[in-house]
């Protein structure tokens, strides 16, 4: 008896290697407490009695009932292909159980065993420790009240970051570890149902999806770098039946060990990072938001306390507690992702070329070069290694190419299909090219999601924002997350062939959040050859409104925001390190900001995941908007079609531009790009005048 006059609980474990050591460390505290009782085991592999102690150990658990063994509760540490039948099993001895996670190794089970469960009456508690954490309680507390100081504002989304290493050895530990199938039998050993697991089942329970019907939408990408046929890089993107965009993105091929996955929650006054391993919260709430100013502003690090989920179960046993913290129920919602990764299409093989192999023998695993960025970014955007460009997945949404007589492809043309509504889809041109092959754009970068290499957008046409991101509203004075996240999209397409290259002629609508049309555009992209080292970008566009009246064209800097007047034709850099960006009458980013020139050159060494190299862009507009140019705080230059003040696009009378761009291998001085800017300045004149 416990010094509260009660009898410790009876627990049988099935499993005493492995994970089955932990739960034996903590059956030991939990018995010094006159809380539980071992008084048996059910396991293949007995780790002998220095690890478990005297108890009776049997090869099953009908053995062990045969034996006449009646517990109260029942844990189950065992591979997931067993769960389901060992969970039936225990029930009918009338015990409860704590069964590891997954629960099952399918939906239809995790199914069946619900229903057994609610039948017999008892508790089934599912292994996902991280739903221990004191911190989500904390976090659901701060998401409550949105507009609390140092707070987060509205929950917006949340995304799951997994970055560990796993070696050869952790695969031939056991013939289950990294199938799918094992002898007929579903298994399912992926990194996003088995070692990150926790990842998903928390990203899961803060964004509200805990039973199956919580999830709305479901989509996988799966891959593996190691040498098994079940997923070891993968990313599962869903959206709750709340709205709630979840993203998890987890890789097994890290270039470090172990370190500690975590969990973003991004709201709409800044964001939080559950690194739940370690019960560990950051905060950083958004300065900018009135109830935030000031100290309220600051980051800050909590760090939690943890309920073991077998005291938990104790103590609902005992009435000490209301309710399971995990009950088998609540990962309804984790079971849909682990089906649809078992329903899948076998995990694509990361090719050879695309991964660095690191030690030999039990100690060699795979290293995905670059995989921390991609992670990084498919969680912010929320986005897929297929549509961030990874080399190793699928071909993102595209609509074609282009290409100079004989050369290879200069720049893709993606539809912008895939990219995420808040990042206001669009179509553009991607990975631009010198001739040489130095890579010149960059697309969904960190720092902005809805950058996306060469094209065209506003973020304020009447009040719809086609840019992506926070729209700036001059009542607030600040840029804000609001739901007017429109979509362009391609209504026609043609490419021909012209002399030295091929031109692209687009039909465009631009639709507001609820579908409508508020613009139609005609686009021309034409791209031809200059010279070995040299070719030209032309882009024209005519914004038409597609309703009875004038369309307010607008930007941050017509609602206020000084200098923040980007919109119109928008470029995106790569990294440039060394930058010299000038135009005829001005030098450095902060001088040619916002002037009015006839060209302007940026020039330095393009960094990108495909290979650094020199390179030069000069451009050419004969339009009297202002460039836009960024390079401290991100690497971008524009024409700016609405400066200081909205322009009006009306029936009768489209808004078009035009912008030519020179793109050269290698770094030319001021005098050579004068030359090249004034030249093609001319000869960009003189086509207006001819038409």
């Amino acid at each position: 008896m416990t010094a509260e006059g009660t009898t410790p609980t009876s627990v049988l474990l099935v499993g005493l290697d492995g994970f089955g050591r932990q739960h034996l460390r903590n059956l030991r505290r939990l018995s010094e407490l006159g809380r539980a009782r071992l008084i048996a085991g059910a396991s293949y592999s007995d780790p002998g009695p220095e690890v478990r102690g005297d108890i009776p150990v049997h090869k099953t658990l009908a053995e062990a009932r045969e034996a006449g063994h009646r517990p109260d509760v029942v844990i189950i540490s065992t591979p997931i292909n067993t769960h389901h039948d060992l969970a039936l099993e225990a029930l009918a001895m009338g015990a409860d159980v704590l069964l590891e996670k997954p629960p099952t190794a399918t939906f239809a089970q995790f199914e069946d065993l619900l229903a057994a469960a609610e039948r017999a009456g008892r508790r089934v508690q599912v292994g996902f420790q991280s739903i221990g954490s004191h911190a989500l309680p904390a976090l659901e507390e701060l998401l409550s009240t949105p507009e609390a100081p140092g707070g987060i504002g509205e929950l917006r989304a949340v995304g799951a970051t997994g970055l560990w290493l796993r070696r050869e050895a952790y695969y031939a530990r056991a013939p289950w570890a990294g199938r799918r199938v094992l002898d007929g039998v579903q298994v399912v050993d992926g990194v996003v149902t088995n070692p990150l697991a926790h990842a998903v089942r928390t990203a899961l329970h803060i964004a509200g999806a805990r039973d199956a019907d919580d999830v709305a939408g479901l989509a996988t990408e799966l891959h593996h770098a190691h040498r098994i046929e079940a997923d070891d890089t993968s990313i599962v993107s869903l959206r709750t039946t709340a709205g709630i965009p979840v993203t998890a993105a987890l890789t097994l091929c890290a270039p470090e060990d172990h370190r500690p996955p975590w969990v973003t929650i991004y709201g709409t006054e800044g964001q939080a990072q559950l690194y739940y391993t370690e019960d560990r919260l950051e905060i950083t709430p958004n300065r900018e938001a009135p109830f935030n100013a000031g100290e309220a502003g600051r980051p800050r690090t909590v760090e939690f306390a943890r309920t073991d989920l077998l005291e938990n179960l104790l103590d609902v046993r005992e009435g000490r507690a209301e309710a399971l913290l995990s009950p088998l129920r609540e990962a309804g919602a984790f079971m849909r992702v682990l089906e649809a990764v078992r329903t899948a299409e076998d995990p694509a093989p990361i090719e050879e070329r695309h991964v660095q192999q690191v030690d030999s023998g039990p100690e060699r695993h795979p290293v995905i070069p670059h995989i921390e960025d991609y992670l990084a970014r498919a969680v912010k955007a929320p986005s897929t290694f297929s549509s961030l460009g990874a080399p190793w997945a699928a071909s993102a949404a595209a609509s074609g190419e282009l290409s100079l007589p004989g050369g290879p492809t200069i720049a893709q043309l993606r539809t912008g299909e895939d990219i995420s509504p808040t990042d206001s889809p669009r179509p553009f041109l991607d990975q631009v090219r010198t001739r040489a092959g130095v890579v010149v754009t960059d697309q969904q970068p960190l720092d902005h999601t809805w950058h996306l290499g060469v094209n065209v957008a506003l973020q304020d046409v009447d009040g719809t924002n086609f840019w992506g991101g926070r729209t700036y509203v001059r009542s607030a004075g600040r840029y804000i997350w609001r739901d007017d996240h429109g979509r362009i999209l391609t209504r026609a397409q043609q490419i021909d062939d012209v002399d030295d290259g091929q031109r692209l002629t687009q039909q465009l609508e631009w639709l507001d959040r609820s579908g409508e049309a508020l613009l139609r555009e005609e686009r021309t992209v034409t791209v031809t050859a200059r010279d070995e080292s040299a070719w030209e970008l032309d882009v024209a566009f005519a914004l038409t409104p597609a309703v009875e009246r004038p369309v307010s064209l607008g930007s941050p800097g017509s609602n206020g925001r000084l200098g923040g007047g980007y919109g119109g034709f928008f470029w995106r850099l790569p990294s440039l390190a060394d930058a010299q960006i000038f135009t005829a009458e001005a030098s450095g980013e902060e001088a040619v900001h916002g002037s009015v020139s006839d060209w302007l050159a940026v020039s330095g060494r393009f960094g990108s995941v495909h290979g650094p190299g020199d390179a030069t862009l000069v451009l050419v507009s004969t339009d009297e908007d202002p460039w836009f140019v960024r390079h401290a705080g991100y690497p971008g230059v524009g024409m700016s079609l609405a400066w200081d003040s909205p322009v009006l696009a009306a029936p009768d009378e489209p808004v078009a531009r035009r912008v030519r761009v020179a793109v050269v291998d290698g770094l030319l001085d001021r005098a050579e790009a004068a030359a090249l800017g004034s030249g093609l300045s001319a000869e960009l004149t003189a086509t207006r005048i001819s038409r």
